[in-house]
C-alpha cells in the first residue's frame, strides 16, 4: 500500500510564493509520474503540473512561468514551488502518483488528501 502526505498549503498575498510538498511511501516498485492538480470551489478539476521519471515537466498555460516541478528520486518526493500567486490560484491542491508496486509489479496510482492553497490580500 501507497500513502501520499501533501503539505505547504496555507494564505498568502497576491505575489507571495508558497512550496508544496509531497512525499510518497510504500510498496513502491519505481515512480513513473508525478503529477499536481488543483480544483478550486465549484470548478472541475484540472491538471497543474507534471513530471516524468525522466524529469520531463509539463504545465498548465496558467501556471507557466510561475510555477516550477521538481521531485527528489531519493527521497520520493515531489514538490511545486508557486510564485507570482494570484486569487484565482486559490484551490485545493491535491497530489497524483504513477507507479508501479513493489509487492505486485502492477501499475497503479494513487492520490494525496490535498492541501489548501488561498491567496487574498
Amino acid at each position: 500500500q501507497v500513502q501520499l502526505v501533501e503539505s505547504g498549503g496555507g494564505l498568502v498575498q497576491p505575489g507571495q510564493s508558497l512550496r508544496l510538498s509531497c512525499a510518497a511511501s510504500g510498496s513502491i516498485f519505481s515512480i513513473n509520474r508525478m503529477t499536481w492538480y488543483r480544483q478550486a470551489p465549484g470548478k472541475q478539476r484540472e491538471l497543474v503540473a507534471t513530471v516524468t521519471s525522466g524529469g520531463s515537466t509539463n504545465y498548465a498555460d496558467s501556471v507557466k512561468g510561475r510555477f516550477t516541478i521538481s521531485r527528489d528520486n531519493a527521497k520520493n518526493t515531489a514538490y511545486l514551488q508557486m510564485n507570482s500567486l494570484k486569487p484565482e490560484d486559490t484551490a485545493n491542491y491535491y497530489c497524483n502518483l504513477d507507479y508501479r508496486d513493489s509487492a505486485s509489479y502492477r501499475y497503479l496510482e494513487v492520490w494525496g488528501q490535498g492541501t489548501l492553497v488561498t491567496v487574498s490580500s
